[in-house]
């Protein structure tokens, strides 16, 4: 079947508040070397997408000026030189931006197949998250069975994910939230404790919790206000993984000691910079460990709800509010 030549498509009326996003209408992109066409039925809304639309992430030079960087759907047209994949198969896919669009160009190497039982919502909501927590947690924080994880902002998308799969393969898991109904929800998707942080300073609870041992990995999202209590929460040989600085990057007065002390590992990443054969090295050991797991119906994502694509600020306000558990989804086939 012959493709259209135009496609539905969210655009921006420059930077500002979800208002200056639009349904329009563009060009189909074509497929390059090595990438895949899909025909969009499901994308992903994440904080990315929230600070590129304010101009404040903008993308990379080679990169959809687009919004929107999951999604789900099957291959429309293979580009020169894609292997693995063939049109009609049903994928998701990490994006490197395009994504609120009826249809978009990605790299073969960062799709993977629906597992088993997934619909395009439930697929579209794996890429982004999942593909930073297994690059951030499991290959760069090095958390593996019988150790010890703090999770910042537990029912946030990279939150749930991140619980479960730590959880699965076989960590003692804390994590922070924002209220009591958001605490039993991440111990019911497997965290041992949840802390509110209204009510309770983390650092004194981890103290708490793990008999002054302090935890081996802490991922973080929040960022210089929580850096000392970070570092304070470590056990000997610790890592501390940022992956965003939501509250600020900033550290005006510092003491180094204990991380030297504490022989502590400090590190950070962002998804979207990495390159295709990076990007490429994730997907496979997702492909691998993570996978098997989703066939087998364990460790889904956590859906809050879904909007039709011209409803993309509403989806954009209500992540804006933080009240949701889980992922906010785009419906692009509707």
């Amino acid at each position: 079947m012959a493709l259209p030549t135009e496609m539905r498509v969210i655009l921006t009326d420059g930077a500002g508040a979800p208002e200056v996003m639009r349904l329009g209408s563009a060009p189909l992109p074509r497929p390059d070397s090595g990438e895949v066409l899909i025909r969009v039925e499901a994308a992903g809304v994440n904080r990315p997408d929230i600070s590129q639309r304010e101009g404040k992430y903008p993308p990379p030079p080679d990169a959809s000026p687009i919004l929107g960087l999951e999604v789900a759907g099957t291959v429309a047209a293979l580009g020169e030189g894609t292997t693995g994949w063939s049109v009609g198969d049903r994928v998701c896919a990490l994006a490197n931006g395009g994504g609120y669009a009826e249809y978009c160009a990605v790299p073969g190497t960062q799709c993977l197949p629906w597992p088993a039982g997934y619909d395009a919502i439930q697929a579209a909501a794996l890429p982004e998250t999942y593909f930073t927590v297994w690059a951030n947690l499991f290959q760069m924080g090095r958390l593996h069975a019988g150790e010890s994880v703090l999770i910042h902002g537990g029912t946030g998308g990279i939150g749930v994910t991140a619980i479960q799969l730590a959880a699965e393969f076989g960590a003692v898991v804390f994590t922070t939230v924002g209220s009591a109904d958001k605490a039993r929800a991440c111990e019911r998707l497997g965290a041992h404790a949840a802390i509110n942080y209204h009510e309770a300073d983390f650092a004194a609870e981890i103290t708490r919790l793990t008999a002054h041992r302090g935890v081996d990995v802490i991922l973080d999202m929040v960022g210089a206000p929580y850096f000392p209590r970070n570092i304070a929460s470590l056990k000997r040989g610790g890592r501390l993984v940022m992956i965003a600085f939501m509250q600020g990057s900033i550290i005006d007065r510092l003491d180094l000691l204990p991380i030297m002390v504490k022989r502590l590992t400090v590190t950070g990443s962002t998804m979207r910079p990495r390159t295709t054969v990076e990007k490429a090295a994730v997907a496979r050991g997702l492909l691998e460990r993570v996978w098997p797991v989703l066939d087998e119906g364990r460790c889904a994502p956590v859906i809050e709800t879904s909007f039709p694509l011209a409803e993309v600020a509403a989806a954009h306000r209500l992540l804006e509010t933080r009240g949701h558990i889980g992922k906010i989804m785009l419906r692009v086939a509707d």
